[in-house]
């Protein structure tokens, strides 16, 4: 689920998806007979990004499932590979977009301004039950009360250490950060670093936040203030000083869940993702998870997470809500996060699935309902890349962290401003 893409959220792009909207975009009402009500039969588009051939499979079984439970409704699933936000949005702007497609929460807030999202409240039924959702899930689908998603999955951190590891340092798993840095240093010893960081506002965000200060003020950068750089300083002393962290191309590796398994690092923050790599990449190594060390005394941590939305220009509305229904429902989604590639954005599915107590997923379902996500607002992207290209300096020790954090800053208010 995690995964680079860039966003071009100008005025320039906003204007053309909005105009595209108002100039004649085919746009069917709740009402219309699409098929969706009647017997008559229709085609909806689905569209998405691609997953492992596991994930495939467990897509294409639920959107067989949907297709039994509605014979009249056939489902004609788009897997868009590269730059799938540049695609969305050209096909967006044309009139060509699919009836549903995925969006992830991390650019939800600058569609949804646009207008080219189909508001989805009314379409819900009491079985629905949107109570069900975990909160913050399906609050990053929502603006001004209204819902434009429904979350289909998620992950959040967690924390990974290295068992072996632990035992012959004769350390205990670390519940507060002060802690963790104490049996980071431990830990680093014979080739191995305590904790294994990835240097970028994703990961960082709920930590910059933890002392009071905000990352994003008035949809502006504000990670310049004093209780941002606060917060986020024993991370960079942790590699600096203490020499007891590292990021994954400091000892060869490409990401977290490789430094873990090449037992390079006892402990990673990692997401749901890092599980079936260990199990098909590392499966000698022996580990546990835990829900993320406190923060100033807080429980914290971060949440992914992607929704089906509909679009507005539809003229197929009923069916691609009975779509979206059912794969957010409880039985579309038991099917797609069976096998515990995605978790379940649903709490009783987490919990019929058995997540909620399994060895590995445990910590990173109790984080759900405290988690920060990953989304804030349609300048977020830039804030996001100002913020990443100047703290890896100060997290390298090519300059003080004060001093990257404010010129980023207004670096990306500058950018914002244009």
């Amino acid at each position: 689920m995690m995964r680079t893409k860039k966003w071009l959220a100008t005025l320039g792009v906003t204007t053309m998806l909005v105009g595209g909207i108002l100039s004649g975009c085919a746009g069917g009402s709740k009402g219309s007979s699409d098929g969706g009500s009647s017997g008559d039969s229709v085609e909806i588009t689905l569209a998405g990004w691609g997953g492992n051939p596991s994930e495939t499979r467990l897509l294409k079984e639920a959107l067989d499932a949907f297709e039994e439970k509605h014979p009249n409704i056939s489902v004609k699933h788009e897997v868009i590979s590269d730059q799938y936000m540049d695609v969305m949005k050209t096909r967006l702007i044309g009139g060509e977009a699919p009836d549903v497609f995925y969006l992830d929460a991390f650019e939800a807030p600058a569609l949804i301004e646009t207008g080219v999202l189909e508001p989805l409240d009314d379409y819900v039924t009491d079985e629905f039950d949107v109570d069900d959702f975990e909160t913050p899930l399906l609050e990053a689908f929502q603006k001004d009360g209204v819902t434009y998603g429904f979350p289909k999955d998620y992950s959040t951190l967690a924390l990974f250490y290295n068992k072996k590891l632990f035992e012959e340092a004769g350390v205990e798993v670390p519940s507060t950060w002060d802690e963790l840095r104490e049996v980071s240093k431990v830990l680093t010893k014979d080739g191995v670093v305590g904790l294994g960081v990835a240097p970028e506002l994703a990961r960082m965000y709920y930590i910059a936040e933890a002392t009071g200060g905000e990352v994003v003020k008035n949809g502006k950068a504000n990670f310049g203030d004093a209780k941002v750089i606060e917060a986020l300083q024993p991370i960079v002393d942790q590699r600096n000083i203490d020499k007891s962290a590292a990021q994954a191309s400091d000892v060869g590796a490409n990401w977290g869940g490789e430094m873990f398994g090449q037992e390079k690092a006892a402990m990673v923050i990692e997401g749901n993702w890092a599980i079936p790599f260990l199990e098909d990449t590392f499966p000698n190594v022996e580990y546990g998870t835990a829900e993320l060390p406190t923060v100033n005394g807080d429980k914290a941590t971060m949440a992914y997470t992607v929704s089906y939305v509909m679009n507005a220009a539809s003229d197929k509305k009923e069916a691609s809500w009975k779509l979206i229904e059912f794969l957010t429902g409880n039985e579309g989604m038991e099917i797609w996060t069976s096998k515990g590639f995605a978790l379940p954005t649903r709490k009783s599915v987490a919990e019929k699935l058995g997540f909620d107590k399994d060895e590995y997923r445990a910590p990173l379902v109790s984080g759900a309902s405290y988690a920060t996500v990953w989304s804030n607002g349609v300048n977020l992207p830039t804030i996001m890349n100002n913020f990443n290209n100047q703290f890896v300096s100060a997290f390298l020790g090519q300059r003080p962290l004060d001093e990257a954090l404010k010129e980023a800053e207004a670096q990306a208010n500058r950018e914002i401003g244009e």
